[in-house]
């Protein structure tokens, strides 16, 4: 199964162990710097299931426009159910690489932890700077390397112990594959932004168990696919195996670890 896809009971596991994990904290974020420039039209890209749509729908003005997209109709269905109504938002399945939208139609596009998932990254920040206005702004965040994030390293070690001659590597090819500043600072250049900054922002994780964490990395991502490649019948297994992992990396009972990520901004 591709990386970008999140089917299955995938959306509903990554929104109740994973998003308290990894992404609220980074949703907050990434909402207070689009509200701060009090847009009254919004797009998000990749939204997954809503950790920032719900960070940043309070934010904006009771006449703003907010138009929420994810490749992925199962993580928007989610994303749809959590939110509740809002006459402001609307929600539409599109791919990033070709958004369904007119030139300069919005304010500010932001992306959460999505576009290391774009096959073709120029192509996405060019479509983005298309339906931006004269002078929007586009903020989005990508995880730094992984051996600045302390579970997924974890989880990615027990796995190649798991599986030696064929270890998943999911976490560590694409959601931690894109954390080289210059190189998303050459890609934002080429599309044609400017006025970039990219800065460091960590941020501690804490789940109620190594159970938590295990479950969240091996069924509430594509990582689930790959280990049941090469087990078709072990998941629950392995999850085990990795809980164990962290276990003895943090602690029985309540764990924490270091979480790191790049934020960018950019104005077209």
């Amino acid at each position: 199964m591709p990386d970008h896809v999140f089917a299955g009971s995938v959306p509903e596991i990554y929104d109740s162990y994973l998003v308290p994990l990894i992404f609220e904290g980074y949703a907050e974020d990434l909402a207070q710097r689009i509200a701060a420039a009090k847009p009254m039209a919004v797009l998000e890209t990749a939204a997954g299931s809503g950790a920032t749509t719900r960070a940043l729908a309070p934010l904006l003005a009771r006449d703003a426009r907010y138009t929420v997209t994810d490749l992925n109709q199962p993580m928007l269905d989610r994303a749809m159910a959590r939110q509740g109504d809002d006459a402001r938002l609307s929600w539409r399945q599109a791919d990033a690489l070709k958004l369904p939208f007119a030139d300069g139609h919005f304010d500010a596009v932001c992306c959460q932890f999505g576009v290391m998932f774009f096959p073709d990254r120029v192509a996405g920040y060019r479509e983005t700077r298309r339906v931006l206005r004269p002078g929007g702004r586009f903020a989005f965040n990508a995880w730094d390397r992984i051996e600045a994030n302390d579970f997924a390293r974890i989880v990615t070690d027990a796995l190649a112990v798991a599986f030696p001659s064929d270890p998943p590597r999911f976490m560590a090819r694409t959601p931690h594959g894109y954390h080289e500043p210059a190189q998303i600072e050459r890609d934002l250049r080429a599309a044609g932004f400017a006025r970039i900054a990219i800065e460091t922002v960590t941020k501690a994780s804490v789940a109620p168990s190594a159970h938590h964490v295990a479950v969240a990395y091996c069924q509430g991502t594509p990582l689930r696919s790959e280990i049941e490649a090469r087990d078709a019948g072990g998941l629950d297994a392995v999850t085990r195996l990795v809980e164990e992992a962290i276990a003895k990396a943090c602690g029985t009972g309540r764990v924490s670890g270091k979480i790191q990520a790049l934020i960018a901004t950019a104005s077209r």
